[in-house]
């Protein structure tokens, strides 16, 4: 099977089985109107033939009921939009599941980027001893958020799992049910998820997915490349947010981190438990069997007891476990020892934290609570601070917060921000009690702008009792191009403090930086933003370096390329000498999740193309940007940039969002439990605009601006002063470029603007719409002549089929958005009754599941 073309083995075990599974799938009847199923192929033709002769959604949905269901029963019409929306949102589901179904059957589980083909390589060049010596102390950190760009509920993910197994069986009786349950199920959540609620949704993956397929990896590592010999690094490990993520959402309590740490804990010895049990049936031996009854008995006293006395640890089950292998090794011939042995390194890559919990915090928030406590201590009579504090400089100010312990009582703070930050770092504390330090050791300072704001965050722990050496690490994160371009500065100045500096040397001399995708194109752009990062890798390495720090980079990146995503492993094999890769850090979330690491095969696979890609960078092939590059491509990001800017600046720019996209409509959705503003306000204010919703709902537009803006104009500025070839070597040259590209080339193929056509003619937005649409098209012309290529991702044929079927699967639903849309501002405009304006408003929330989760990486 894996001899054939990749496109033809997607074309056979994808687009065929879900041309036939979704023929069964259409004819069975799930609601009160039989015939949904028959007409949704026909408004499908209509939809394709309409745009393709330049009609707009409103003539083309009008067309259809004209044609096909009777004019006078208005209400029969709307009904059959979201019946339509309902069938839709599921053909997404079976398209989902076929192609999980069918991943190790296209991908090649043992090809380029796996770990198979980097030990081969290393054997082949002589590399295995570099490449156990790299191993040695890289990982890889996947950590789980909950940003709200999935909303499928738990019921709709088992179904999902169990059609992915029928579908692997071709068990077609079984699949027919499963699609008519599919049916009948509820996709949308009536009331918000709790933070709590986001977090049991992500564990089910935890228990699912990642307990089974990362110590696959780790087992492959310690018997082929390590020869069987203990590996005494992890490699692997998991991080968490939701629970302890409070940037922006007012949800997180204190109680919810601890909730959250304990179903954590509970989870993962749940797993252990159950391991346990099925040991047992193997180990019958004398001296063995006792062993492993204890443990159980253990085990289940605290799976069933929420928050059980501590008295058992990671280092204690360890201890047992490993005695009992010292018997069957010595006693009973080394019998299944294997089995145990896996085991014993599922223990210890996971301990009893299962996923390290992250509190996160902006900045500015930050400040206000630390004002407000030093106040408050003041007030209370305390010295930790001096009565001057509030009007020194932020050089004295550093110093004094490099020095200062204690142990504050929450109960003296007056106002509610800075009580609850205190509070949550006494639970961090309470965590690393329970789960064990791994549990919960990162605070992460969003927004971060100065060193101060590190040094705020620094002394907030210290004063919860922290003793002798602070078990955390403190975590800036950088987000807007201006904050990239201080970051250096800042960390200098952390580094320079001798307090600081002598923490550092107690974590390892180990400094986590964690830069944000997200906000830095919304910033400055899709080129700006990337380059501004790489630039900032580069500066912060440097200065590390000089201080003998071990700079590690944690990058927030989301699905789409407009927010860091796209082919992420490429970018990390692209980087060079000039950027510290000792481990590669990132968040995943939203369809990424699901979608990469969702099944067992596709997590395997994409965490072994991860670990691969740092192997490459450092035992193979070094990817350098030469100086001529890198003018070029400074030159490229600031003309970019400009034209972002100016695009930004537009007077129709917020109007044209607030007024003509979904943004308005995603905090309706109930998909994830943050606010899609950090503020209240009722005005649109664009520094509030979370990423997410602006991604989102250019992405729903198909215009996806975020991921190509800019990048026409700086490639044109070139091509107009004859020196298009320098670019091409560049970009043939530099898989950083080259990676950099091809991701904005996906985001111009998950775009249609044939869709918003209409939008040309509108009095206050045409010229807009018009504006918008000419740097598609110079950005798709100019990506095509630089790469060679006749159409958008040409050299990547099975993402370009799957991005063609889910688009083709969703054209229906687009147009109904857009329908909704027009007809809302059509009855704003003449005074209509609210109650038939919320129909149709309620008909464009309905239409953003689909959509969202067709894109997988919504953008």
């Amino acid at each position: 099977m894996s001899a054939l073309p990749q496109l033809t083995r997607f074309n056979d075990n994808v687009l065929s089985k879900y041309q036939i599974y979704n023929s069964i799938f259409i004819t069975l009847p799930f609601d009160t109107i039989n015939n949904t199923g028959v007409l949704l192929p026909l408004f499908h033709k209509i939809c394709e033939k309409g745009f393709k002769n330049g009609k707009n959604p409103t003539q083309i949905v009008e067309k259809f009921f004209k044609k096909y269901v009777d004019s006078s029963k208005e209400d029969a019409k709307k009904d059959l939009l979201f019946h339509f929306i309902q069938y839709i949102e599921r053909q997404v589901v079976l398209f989902d599941a076929i192609e999980d179904a069918a991943f190790p059957i296209v991908n090649n589980m043992e090809g380029f980027g796996t770990l198979r083909n980097s030990q081969e390589t290393a054997i082949l060049r002589n590399k295995k001893e570099e490449l156990k010596k790299h191993l040695e102390d890289f990982k890889v950190r996947i950590v789980l958020t909950a940003h709200p760009t999935q909303f499928y509920p738990g019921t709709v993910l088992s179904i999902i799992t169990d059609l992915d197994k029928a579908i692997q069986n071709d068990d077609l009786l079984l699949i027919k049910k499963l699609l008519a349950q599919l049916g009948k199920t509820p996709f949308y959540k009536k009331k918000k998820p709790t933070p709590f609620d986001e977090a049991v949704s992500l564990i089910w993956y935890l228990e699912h997915v990642f307990y089974k397929s990362v110590p696959k990896i780790y087992n492959y590592i310690q018997h082929h490349i390590y020869d069987g010999q203990p590996v005494e690094n992890e490699i692997i490990d998991l991080g968490f947010w939701p629970g302890g993520d409070r940037d922006g959402n007012p949800f997180v309590t204190t109680q919810i981190t601890l909730d959250v740490a304990e179903r954590l804990r509970q989870s993962i010895l749940r797993s252990y438990y159950r391991d346990v049990r099925r040991l047992k049936r193997r180990f019958t031996f004398d001296g063995v069997q006792e062993i492993l009854v204890g443990v159980e008995k253990r085990l289940y006293k605290h799976v069933v007891r929420s928050y059980a006395k501590v008295n058992f640890s990671q280092k204690i089950l360890l201890k047992e476990l490993e005695t009992a292998r010292d018997i069957i090794q010595n006693n009973h011939d080394g019998l299944f020892i294997d089995e145990l042995n896996d085991f014993i390194n599922k223990v210890r890559i996971f301990g009893f934290h299962f996923a390290t919990l992250d509190l996160r915090q902006d900045s500015r928030v930050h400040h206000k609570a630390f004002i407000q406590i030093v106040d408050d201590l003041l007030a209370s009579g305390d010295t930790t601070f001096p009565d001057n504090y509030h009007s020194m400089s932020e050089e004295e100010q550093i110093e004094i917060l490099s020095v200062i312990k204690g142990n504050i009582d929450p109960e003296i703070l007056t106002d509610e921000m800075s009580e609850k930050t205190i509070q949550s770092i006494y639970a961090l504390k309470t965590i690393q009690q329970r789960n064990g330090e791994r549990g919960a050791n990162r605070y992460i300072i969003s927004n971060n702008q100065t060193a101060l704001n590190v040094m705020q965050t620094f002394a907030m722990l210290n004063l919860c009792g922290f003793e002798n050496e602070l078990p955390v690490d403190v975590i800036p994160l950088f987000e807007t191009v201006d904050d990239l371009e201080n970051s250096e500065s800042v960390m200098r100045t952390l580094y320079s403090n001798k307090s600081y500096r002598y923490h550092l040397s107690k974590r390892k001399n180990k400094q986590t930086i964690m830069l944000g995708f997200s906000d830095g194109t919304k910033d400055g752009g899709y080129l700006m933003a990337n380059w501004g990062i790489f630039k900032a890798k580069e500066a912060l390495t440097r200065v590390s370096r000089e201080f003998d720090i071990e700079v590690i980079f944690f990058d927030g990146r989301g699905g789409p390329p407009a927010r860091g995503g796209g082919k992420t492993h490429q970018f990390y094999s692209s980087l060079g000498p000039t950027i510290e890769d000792k481990e590669i850090q990132l968040t995943i979330q939203g369809q990424t999740i699901s979608s990469n690491f969702g099944t067992e095969d596709s997590s395997q696979y994409n965490l072994e193309q991860l670990l691969s890609s740092g192997i490459k960078n450092e035992v193979f092939t070094k990817d350098q940007i030469n100086d001529t590059h890198r003018t070029l491509i400074e030159d490229l990001a600031t003309t970019s940039y400009q034209a972002y800017v100016d695009f930004k600046n537009h007077p129709c720019f917020l109007p044209y969002l607030e007024k003509m996209s979904t943004l308005k409509y995603y905090a309706k959705t109930n998909i994830g439990s943050r606010p899609s503003k950090r503020s209240n306000s009722d005005t649109l204010d664009f520094s509030q605009l979370r990423a997410i919703p602006f991604v989102g709902s250019w992405s729903q537009l198909k215009q996806n601006v975020p991921g190509f803006f800019g990048v026409g104009t700086a490639l044109k500025k070139y091509e107009d002063a004859g020196r298009f070839d320098e670019i091409v070597d560049f970009y043939n040259a530099s898989d950083f470029f080259k990676t950099l590209l091809e991701n904005s080339m996906m985001s111009l193929t998950k775009s249609f603007f044939g869709l918003t056509a209409y939008m040309a003619d509108d009095d206050v937005y045409g010229e807009f719409w018009k504006l918008i649409h000419q740097e598609y098209k110079t950005t798709k012309r100019l990506l095509l002549k630089l790469a060679g290529h006749t159409e958008l991702m040409e050299n990547q044929p099975v993402g370009k089929a799957s991005i063609e079927i889910r688009e083709k699967i969703v054209l229906p639903l687009l147009t109904i958005q857009q329908y909704a849309l027009k007809k809302v501002q059509d009855l704003q405009k003449s005074g209509a009754d609210a109650s038939e304006i919320e129909i149709y408003e309620k008909m464009v929330m309905r239409s953003l599941f689909g959509n969202i989760n067709a894109s997988r990486n919504s953008a």
